[in-house]
């Protein structure tokens, strides 16, 4: 690696999230060793999703897939941290039997310019990441795509790849969870930050359902400022504002799927729905500064000691677990059939030309890296946009 081509990272302090560096990677700059590779990354997507990587960083071990190296600018005491992206990288440098120089790679990267990977499993199609950290972390996120194999794959696909690619699979494992329960029972589903990607492909799946025996009201809530665009999206049969909890019907069966994080909004709604809320489902952290360790805590650990609110106790939805399930029952081919289907159907009402969900936005350089992670880190972004980014 040459002085012009430094390995650099964006790390966060574990403490206060608002506090960032853009420092050089020791681990990413030093010599290549048998078996490992080099990628420089090309660009990636930062979303709220990123967000709840940091908020939720130590419960869910998302600190530990790219440890930060010790350094002149990480003060004694003040631990900091590399948030997970999902992106795409070009190989620049091969130690590792089977991957070439140029090849194109989708996956799991470091907020940084480059990744030392140490591959595995090395297929035509894909390979794992099987360094000595990554050994105990869920094998979903260590997993890499080999573009050139890759049927979804097309250059002009990227940003929509990595924008909503990892979070439409979550969306669906979501529908698929509560379809696998019958939906505990409910008859309708609230879901909290309904603007963003997560909630409204979820909702989007959900809507599928229409005029079938598995159908649910579908409702959305937000904030005043995003109403309109959720709204607009047409899969969300209501949306309301998060003052507007208590308009809804008290006693109708309820699933509550919780993007936000908030421990008000939460007992607001368990409070108002109380025994007719049948399962609260937590599984993003855009409110991520109303969290702090022990809701991180209980929200991982169930054997914690439950909240003190009426109606079921508040449950982790972790999307590698039920990847696994349904791995188990309907084989890796099986399972990627499905999600392929949900998504070609989710991709063309997020593309249509007349009204797209999505417009991308791009830039490039630390200084435009930290604008857009401080305007997500505020709340401040605007929900129609995807922001792709690069070093």
């Amino acid at each position: 690696m040459t002085s012009q081509d430094l390995a650099h990272m964006f790390t966060v302090l574990k403490s206060d999230l608002n506090q960032t560096a853009f420092e050089i990677d020791i681990a990413a700059a030093a010599p290549l060793a048998e078996g490992l590779v080099r990628l420089r990354i090309n660009s990636f997507a930062l979303t709220s999703n990123n967000i709840t990587y940091a908020a939720f960083g130590d419960a869910m071990k998302y600190w530990n897939f790219f440890p930060v190296a010790t350094t002149a600018t990480t003060a004694a005491g003040k631990a900091r941290g590399c948030i997970p992206v999902w992106g795409f990288a070009d190989v620049t440098e091969s130690r590792a039997e089977g991957l070439t120089v140029g090849e194109r790679i989708y996956g799991y990267f470091p907020m940084a310019t480059h990744a030392v990977l140490q591959p595995a499993r090395v297929s035509a199609s894909s390979f794992v990441d099987a360094a000595a950290h990554r050994v105990g972390l869920h094998p979903v996120y260590n997993q890499y795509t080999r573009c050139a194999a890759d049927p979804g794959y097309a250059p002009t696909q990227e940003s929509h790849i990595a924008l909503l690619r990892p979070l439409f699979t979550t969306s669906f494992l979501i529908d698929d969870f509560l379809a696998e329960h019958d939906c505990f029972g409910a008859k309708a589903v609230l879901l909290s930050s309904a603007s963003s990607k997560t909630a409204y492909g979820t909702a989007f799946c959900l809507s599928q359902r229409r005029g079938t025996a598995t159908e649910v009201k579908v409702i959305g809530l937000t904030s005043a400022a995003n109403a309109a665009f959720t709204r607009g999206l047409g899969c969300y049969d209501q949306v309301i504002t998060y003052d507007e909890v208590a308009l809804l019907p008290a006693d109708v069966p309820t699933v509550y799927v919780d993007m936000s994080g908030s421990a008000a909004v939460r007992a607001a709604v368990h409070r108002h729905f109380n025994d007719a809320l049948k399962h609260s489902c937590a599984v993003g952290g855009t409110h991520w500064d109303e969290l702090n360790a022990k809701d991180a805590a209980d929200a991982a650990d169930p054997a914690q000691p439950a909240k003190h609110l009426p109606g079921p106790r508040p449950t982790l939805f972790f999307a590698p677990a039920q990847i696994k399930k349904r791995v188990d029952d309907w084989g890796t081919a099986g399972l990627n059939q499905r999600t392929r289907a949900a998504w070609t159907a989710f991709m063309q009402r997020v593309t249509n030309p007349a009204a797209p969900w999505l417009t991308v936005v791009s830039a490039t350089g630390a200084v435009a890296v930290q604008a857009v992670y401080q305007e997500l880190l505020s709340g401040h972004t605007r929900p129609q946009q995807g922001h792709m980014l690069s070093f």
